[in-house]
């Protein structure tokens, strides 16, 4: 059985891989650890993580293409001898995906709490004007050599 997919819709050319990516984070959602996305400023976002019990040393913030990963490693002190164990040293992978253009402009750990701040920077509208051929190149089926189109139109 195959699935539907949300864009499917002739008007949203080009989505694929979104979708893709949108699947990926979906299927390694977990709920640790908890966080918060608020909006700070006009175009400042932050994200906050409750990591309570680790240190700067055990954790690590990284941004690869527009994809944002925060990960937490706490080590077992073998010294220490427990009676009861209720907090357990664990480890954990959170993902964000980040729009393009947004920027990381630092974080934080204070009391706890991991902050992340991003930035999207102000987008000014771009407008193009299309320009549009005759038809005399040959059939309209044909697939479209941009780099020649635009070698020719030099």
């Amino acid at each position: 059985m195959s699935r539907m997919s949300m864009f499917n819709s002739p008007l949203l050319l080009g989505f694929d891989q979104l979708e893709r990516t949108l699947d990926r984070l979906a299927k390694s959602a977990e709920g640790y650890p908890p966080y918060n996305i608020e909006r700070i400023g006009e175009n400042g976002l932050r994200i906050t993580l409750a990591v309570a019990g680790f240190t700067i040393d055990d954790l690590a913030v990284e941004l690869v293409e527009n994809q944002l990963t925060v990960r937490g490693k706490q080590t077992d002190d073998t010294d220490r001898v427990f009676l009861h164990r209720g907090i357990a040293a664990r480890q954990f992978q959170r993902a964000f995906m980040l729009a393009d253009g947004i920027e990381v402009a630092g974080a934080r750990l204070d009391n706890g709490l991991l902050s992340i701040d991003l930035v999207r920077p102000v987008v000014e509208p771009r407008i193009r004007t299309i320009a549009i051929d005759a038809g005399n190149d040959g059939p309209a089926d044909n697939t479209i050599d941009i780099a020649a189109r635009r070698a020719r139109s030099r």
